[in-house]
């Protein structure tokens, strides 16, 4: 269950060395562009907030890149990060929930998500799957372009299958 005093809030560009602070190895250039692409209307990032302690963050991308939710104005929920040691308290549902929350008042009726296949993503499959996320059908994809039968790539985190949910 979350705390009481979780707030999600929209990032600003004073949040930077928050952002940066606890997720370092993306490093301040990733999310100086992610910034930029809010402030152009592209992706919107929402922040975790309990006190004065950022616990985590996620991105609604309005232009994402897989062709399947682009081509019907699907948004993805991407790059959701909770810092460990306030995991299994429910920031992240929250966050994906703010995220759906916001798509259904830009009018989306369809909310996308991808989640990796390998054990370090079991956490995230799990909450996906509690959350009402289903496979979109389109099988495995591998950064985010399809990945064919008899085709080999590596588990990695850009190997993923694409979830979608109904917001209406």
């Amino acid at each position: 269950m979350t705390d009481e005093n979780l707030q999600i809030k929209t990032a600003k560009d004073d949040d930077l060395q928050s952002l940066v602070g606890i997720a370092p190895e993306n490093g301040v250039d990733y999310f100086v562009r992610c910034l930029q692409e809010q402030a152009a209307g592209h992706r919107l990032i929402l922040l975790a907030w309990q006190g004065q302690s950022l616990t985590g963050y996620v991105f609604l991308n309005r232009q994402p890149r897989y062709q399947p939710f682009r081509r019907l104005g699907i948004p993805e929920i991407q790059d959701l990060f909770v810092i460990p040691g306030c995991r299994r308290q429910g920031i992240g549902a929250a966050l994906v929930a703010a995220c759906e929350q916001r798509a259904r008042q830009e009018g989306a009726e369809q909310m996308g998500i991808a989640v990796g296949l390998h054990a370090g993503f079991g956490a995230a499959q799990r909450l996906y799957v509690r959350m009402g996320y289903v496979p979109d059908g389109g099988g495995v994809t591998y950064d985010r372009e399809a990945v064919r039968s008899g085709d080999m790539r590596p588990v990695d985190d850009d190997l993923t299958l694409m979830l979608i949910k109904d917001l209406v």
